[in-house]
């Protein structure tokens, strides 16, 4: 006979769950939310589990890593699916959850989802903490810009570096009002000095990744675009199709076909939201600021003509998507003309 677990993870405790190959119930408790604490309680059951399933959450890659470090069959699946699973349960309790994610385990109605490799969570940590301090920064001279209006004080255009300048000039004989401003400046000036630290840590961090400096040929594509792209990948292999990447990160039209109805939608933005941006950005540079034609540039632009330029420029990442995951799987580096392509 056969063997299914299922673990709903939170944050101190993880219920869990054991179902036969007919579905019947066979042991059912919990444990701490620690690898070592899951793996004695599975041990202490004594049976031989086909597969073990957790959700994909903020623990969940610890603890995934941890199962199969200790050679069990873990699983990590996809939590929107089970919520579709669990929506009709009129009870919802981590009992109740654990038991369904071991009958769906069982029968197998779940997406499997890719656990990233160490080296990829601690980049994409870098990444989230640049992206948090500078929208700390841009928080703090919004604040300090709107305040300064209600004095008639215009700070204008400035560039990071000649923004305090420019304050100081301002208030320069209102000594309240300077009093009052220093310290939003200092907190300000500390978060860019860690700001400019990280963002050093990326440039860092793209040189010495193969893959990143491969994908930076492409125009648009500059350190910050390729490291997220790279670490959400993180494995290339895992895409049977460049094609599908697109679609993994949200980047084609929602479809609904019913009778005789079918349309096509908006994006579907599933999948990773840095990513999604991170190749907005790169698109919408690609199509406005670079000088140098290439043969993408002209695809999107003569869409930008008949669309427009926000569709256009979700088409060109959704291209992007495609185009880095190529140069990815066949250690290329971006051809600019057809010419070249064909040549190469």
């Amino acid at each position: 006979m056969k063997y299914f677990a299922g673990l709903d993870v939170s944050l101190d405790e993880t219920a869990l769950c054991i179902v036969d190959d007919k579905g019947t119930i066979v042991r059912e408790g919990k444990a701490f939310s620690e690898p070592e604490a899951l793996i004695a309680w599975l041990a202490e059951v004594g049976l031989g589990l086909e597969k073990i399933g957790l959700e994909a959450g903020p623990l969940s890659p610890w603890l995934f890593e941890g199962l199969q470090k200790a050679g069990l069959p873990a699983v990590c699946i996809e939590t929107r699916r089970m919520k579709g699973a669990t929506a009709a349960m009129a009870v919802k309790t981590d009992r109740n959850d654990a038991r369904a994610i071991a009958q769906a385990i069982r029968v197998g109605w779940y997406t499997a989802v890719h656990v990233k490799t160490i080296e990829s969570q601690e980049l994409r940590l870098l990444l989230t903490n640049r992206k948090t301090l500078l929208a700390s920064r841009v928080v703090i001279e919004n604040e300090v810009r709107g305040t300064l209006k209600a004095f008639g004080f215009k700070i204008g255009t400035v560039t990071p570096a000649s923004f305090e300048e420019r304050v100081l000039k301002l208030v320069a004989d209102r000594p309240r009002l300077l009093t009052m401003i220093r310290p939003m400046l200092a907190a300000r000036d500390g978060i860019r000095r860690q700001y400019d630290a990280l963002h050093r840590l990326v440039l860092r961090a793209t040189r010495a990744h193969p893959a990143c400096r491969r994908l930076m040929t492409v125009p648009g594509v500059g350190p910050v675009v390729a490291l997220t792209y790279a670490t959400a990948v993180d494995n290339p292999e895992r895409f049977a199709k460049s094609r599908d990447v697109g679609a993994h990160f949200g980047l084609t039209p929602r479809k609904y076909a019913s009778g005789e109805i079918d349309r096509n939608g908006a994006i579907s933005k599933s999948g990773d939201r840095m990513v999604r941006v991170a190749l907005f950005q790169a698109a919408l540079s690609l199509l406005t600021r670079s000088h140098r034609w290439s043969a993408l540039k002209a695809w999107g632009m003569a869409l930008a003509k008949r669309r427009g330029l926000k569709r256009a420029t979700v088409a060109v990442a959704r291209k992007l998507s495609v185009l880095l995951h190529r140069l990815w799987t066949d250690q290329t580096e971006f051809q600019w003309t057809r010419e070249d392509s064909l040549a190469a």
